[in-house]
């Protein structure tokens, strides 16, 4: 049976909250359509229709689809980790990221996230709010606009590698809120090839015993793939990676130096792995980023006497960089990661490389699901990566993140739902207040309407009235 008082965290329905939109017309007054679909579930989620899975692509939708923000705003994003996280150059104790919210005229909200790691990221937490506030108050000035152009002015705001943990979150947010009104999941829009994607987990820097109770965890939940933590000290890590090996004996290794090597010691690292019969099949930043000549030096020995690739992750985090890559063959991988270099250079990353014959990784900085959703679904549907780094959400103690992405071990798996199909819970908390009664018109399957009085908050009332 209906109940006809709607939760926010908790609705016996799936209910689509915008209504659907022409991709060249933005109207400012529709009416809303709830859709209940005939299997019902506890959470609230916008389905993407049958008929929309590969009727818009990313590049067609920046020329053609006109955005027109109504409201836009960030937030602090703190959450636990379980246990602190270490890695050559930082330590980090939780997440402490920004939040992005941005909701079009239309109703349609999208999501995104900008990630912060102290060492890695050009911003802390208190720049990236007053940047995303900055960005946020753009938004809501600006006119309306084709997709494409408003992804310009938000890289002519908050330009390069100084702000593009920032940029990443707020054009998360603006894509998921476009692909949200079109019905269409963040996979497909980015081309469909799959709805899944398997990733490794990262054990920190961490003792020997630590790292074997780890991996024997990680082992029984199903992860092929470990990715080691190393670089703060040379003895360490060999004994850490001799007590990893001994439990889970078949386990893929992938190193992750984070710049903690000089060039030699790098090597030096090699030989004692080869030396006890392991092959990593990744060995990433093993150099300084700044270290170019280091870089190449290991990159040729690793790969022509220990047949062991070599990842430029730091050192990757412009286009110019990746062209000096592929000009001066000094890796034979490099990690894409959006909080370096933003949504859309990303893509022009990604096209770059895939024509060079580079291979590709893609990762993250310690994140939730909703910034690391946006990047695993970036992945499945472009299929194109052969390294896939998205773990950090399984290293958190929260999940503030509702409905996403389905976890079983090591395999995500993405829902046909709108856009990203997750969101935050506490930001609708901070909408709470001062509940509605309105009418609205609930379409179920087959055809069968029926007007309903459901509850509402003060800011979905305020979405119904400006659309009636």
């Amino acid at each position: 049976m209906l109940s006809t008082r709607l939760s926010l965290f908790s609705s016996p329905h799936n209910l689509i909250l915008c209504p659907p939109l022409h991709p060249t017309r933005n109207p400012r007054k529709s009416h809303f359509i709830f859709v209940v679909s005939s299997n019902s579930t506890t959470k609230m989620e916008a389905t993407a229709p049958p008929a929309a899975k590969s009727n818009f692509g990313f590049k067609n939708l920046m020329e053609t689809f006109e955005v027109d923000v109504q409201r836009a705003e960030n937030r602090p994003l703190n959450v636990p980790l379980i246990a602190p996280f270490t890695i050559a150059s930082s330590r980090l104790e939780r997440v402490e990221n920004v939040a992005i919210r941005i909701e079009l005229s239309s109703g349609c909200v999208g999501w995104g996230e900008a990630p912060i790691l102290p060492f890695v990221t050009a911003e802390d937490q208190s720049t990236a709010m007053a940047k995303a506030a900055e960005a946020c108050e753009l938004l809501r000035r600006s006119p309306a606009m084709t997709l494409g152009s408003l992804l310009a002015e938000i890289y002519g705001f908050l330009p390069g590698h100084e702000f593009a943990s920032v940029r990443a979150g707020v054009e998360m947010a603006v894509i998921d809120a476009v692909a949200t009104s079109i019905g269409v999941p963040l996979w497909r829009l980015f081309g469909g090839v799959s709805n899944t994607i398997t990733t490794d987990i990262t054990i920190p820097i961490v003792s020997p015993a630590e790292a074997a109770e780890l991996a024997s965890k990680y082992r029984n939940q199903g992860f092929k793939t470990l990715k080691l933590k190393v670089g703060k000290n040379l003895k360490a890590d060999i004994e850490v990676l001799q007590a990893i090996r001994g439990a889970h004996p078949e386990c893929l290794f992938i190193l992750d130096a984070n710049e903690g090597y000089k060039p030699n010691e790098a090597i030096e690292v090699l030989e004692k792995l080869h030396e006890m019969g392991v092959t990593p099949v990744l060995f990433e930043q093993p150099v300084h980023r700044d270290d170019w000549e280091g870089l190449g030096y290991v990159t040729n020995i690793a790969k022509d006497k220990y047949g062991v690739s070599v990842a430029a992750d730091e050192s990757c985090r412009s286009l110019a960089d990746v062209k000096k890559i592929i000009q001066e063959k000094l890796a034979d991988v490099i990690n894409i990661k959006l909080a370096k270099v933003g949504v859309v250079g990303a893509l022009e990353i990604i096209e770059v490389a895939r024509a060079s014959g580079l291979h590709l990784m893609i990762g993250g900085m310690v994140e939730t699901r909703l910034a690391m959703g946006f990047a695993g679904h970036l992945a499945a549907g472009l299929g194109c990566f052969k390294f896939i780094d998205l773990d950090t959400p399984l290293l958190l103690s929260e999940d503030p993140v509702l409905q996403g992405y389905e976890v079983s071990g090591a395999v995500y798996k993405f829902r046909n739902s709108r856009g990203h199909g997750g969101f935050l819970h506490w930001d609708n908390i901070a909408c709470l207040q001062n509940p509605y009664s309105v009418p609205v018109m609930v379409e179920f399957p087959y055809g069968l309407e029926k007007s309903l009085m459901l509850e509402y908050t003060t800011c979905q009332l305020k979405n119904y009235q400006s659309a009636s």
